[in-house]
């Protein structure tokens, strides 16, 4: 995971405005979220089965996150590698997967190593500076 400092961090916004807005960047609400908390996550890099996101947190500061009105206060963006696992999953969400419950398996490695972290950090603050145009 590569952390980087942006003009983001601490920026708030109307978090349904804002996911329909991000939506032309390819960003969309991340896995793992709750009515306190997200993160919008946009793939900067997909191949060979490693997927570089960059990773926008976000706190609600006012409603919950179900709903178009909340509003949220952003952390620290960074960049994470993930690498998928083509084979079998035999963890306990297994069952899941093979009835097709669960469609995504448990990648090999969720926090991938990021090689050339100055090319990834720099594609982000780019990426990043696009968001700030919709936020006041």
């Amino acid at each position: 995971m590569l952390q980087f400092e942006s003009e983001l961090d601490g920026k708030q916004a109307q978090f349904g405005y804002l996911r329909n807005k991000l939506k032309n960047y390819g960003f969309c609400l991340g896995g793992y979220w709750d009515y306190d908390r997200g993160f919008f996550d946009a793939i900067l890099s997909k191949q060979d089965g490693e997927t570089i996101y960059l990773r926008l947190p976000f706190v609600v500061i006012s409603g919950v996150l179900d709903s178009d009105n909340a509003y949220i206060q952003f952390k620290t963006p960074f960049v994470i590698k993930h690498i998928v696992n083509y084979g079998l999953d035999y963890d306990e969400s297994s069952l899941l997967d093979a009835t097709g419950f669960s469609q995504f398996q448990t990648p090999v490695d969720k926090d991938g190593k990021i090689e050339n972290k100055h090319k990834w950090v720099h594609a982000g603050e780019q990426v990043v500076g696009k968001v700030l145009q919709y936020i006041n």
